[in-house]
């Protein structure tokens, strides 16, 4: 049953923010009633093994819906392939000042400037232990906003070596456009050494739990080809897992008018489409099937979805899809790829 276009203009209705609060609030208590069952179509399964890992199906969820943990099993009952939750710092910290997440539904877009509000990795680790989840989970992991830039490094590996165990896969966050600087660490010598040190953790933990988690490293939209082909060189020198295109966009050209438009913060959504399946096609060629590419932005269709598969991509994520089209994007999607 569809009842998302009952309920939507009433969330529009709303501030982004609290909208987003209630209607996960709302997904926990219809999960914990038994009502999902009724609500909620099965999962479409369609298996497929990326990583070493296997996917139930090739559509997950982006990180940033779900940002400590606390309703993984209610969003597994939307029929997703995987869950990817955070991102999560080290320390508790409350992210940017509000108001910070803004809708631009003309554009059926988003602005958000959240700056990782979240509980810290710990909390986030005893919501995955108390989770019924088995499925594929990654943990979205990033630095404290008062870290220093070039102290970033220790910040990924408390975070890595804490989520080591729990996540299926791990994503270091060095692209989102709303911690200072963050960005910088997808250039020059700091990627280097950021790579170089969660490969030797990785292989270090590896050894100690027997156990190995692959890593991805989730990458901007608003990079040139020669930084794509850099960065894609660097994946593959350093041995790394899986790469995840894109997050969100500082450019504003496809939203110029609207009263957000000038809004601090990444945009994301249906005008971040063409430009995130740009680089993950560049990203395919670059990499030549050496490592998979995740792709995430503008998928709000199956049709959305599949152009992101044909680019190059072995699986998708849903964020801002699912604010404007609801949960049975994901039904959608999975319909369009099993009757292929």
């Amino acid at each position: 049953m569809n009842y998302y276009p009952f309920i939507k203009p009433l969330l529009f209705k709303l501030d982004a923010e609290v909208s987003h609060y209630l209607t996960l609030k709302g997904l926990k208590i219809s999960h914990i009633a038994g009502l999902d069952k009724l609500l909620n179509p099965a999962m479409i399964a369609k298996p497929v093994t990326v990583m070493g890992l296997e996917f139930a199906n090739p559509v997950g969820l982006a990180a940033g819906l779900d940002k400590n943990g606390d309703y993984i099993d209610a969003l597994a009952t939307l029929g997703f392939g995987s869950l990817e939750i955070g991102t999560v710092t080290p320390r508790p910290q409350p992210g940017n000042p509000k108001r910070r997440l803004f809708r631009l539904a003309e554009h059926q877009a988003i602005i958000n400037r959240m700056g990782f509000n979240n509980y810290g990795v710990d909390y986030l680790l005893e919501q995955v232990n108390k989770s019924k989840y088995q499925g594929v989970i990654g943990i979205n992991i990033g630095k404290n906003f008062d870290t220093p830039i070039d102290k970033a490094t220790k910040d990924y590996l408390i975070c890595l070596r804490k989520a080591y165990l729990a996540a299926s896969y791990i994503t270091i966050n060095i692209s989102s456009p709303n911690t200072k600087n963050l960005r910088q660490l997808q250039q020059g010598d700091e990627i280097k050494r950021l790579l170089f040190a969660l490969k030797e953790e990785q292989m270090k933990l590896e050894k100690q739990y027997n156990k190995y988690t692959p890593i991805v490293v989730k990458i901007a939209p608003d990079l040139s080809d020669e930084e794509i082909q850099h960065i894609a060189g660097l994946l593959i020198d350093f041995s790394i897992d899986g790469v995840i295109a894109t997050n969100t966009t500082l450019e504003r050209k496809a939203v110029q008018g609207h009263l957000f438009a000038d809004e601090m913060g990444g945009l994301s959504g249906a005008p971040l489409k063409r430009k995130s399946t740009y680089v993950v096609a560049r990203l395919s060629d670059a990499l030549k099937g050496k490592l998979p590419i995740i792709a995430v932005g503008g998928i709000l269709s199956y049709a959305d979805a599949q152009e992101k598969l044909d680019a190059g991509a072995s699986l998708v994520q849903l964020y801002s899809g699912l604010i404007y089209k609801g949960p049975l994007l994901v039904d959608e999607i999975m319909r369009g790829l099993t009757a292929k």
